[in-house]
């Protein structure tokens, strides 16, 4: 089944560093995806057990949410430069 789709996609793109790209750019963004739902999810479990200390667990989840972000970005935009390229 993988290499049926595989094989469907590398027809319809034409090029081997355009699947590559494509199938990065997914990944990076089902990562991050995880990534925030998990932060979120915690930060929301936290601030249940300690709600005096949600103020600094909201801080804190933005920050990192914010940085798995940038992560994600900056993988989507490499996998753009190797598609182009």
């Amino acid at each position: 089944m993988l290499a049926m789709l595989l094989s469907i996609l590398l027809e319809a793109t034409g090029s081997i560093s355009v699947t590559g790209a494509a199938i990065g750019a997914g990944l990076a963004a089902i990562g991050a995806g995880m990534g925030i739902g998990k932060i979120g999810g915690s930060a929301m479990e936290g601030i249940a057990r300690q709600p005096e200390a949600a103020g600094r667990i909201q801080t804190a989840m933005l920050i990192i949410a914010a940085l798995i972000e940038a992560v994600a970005l900056f993988a989507a935009v490499i996998c753009l430069l190797v598609a182009l390229a």
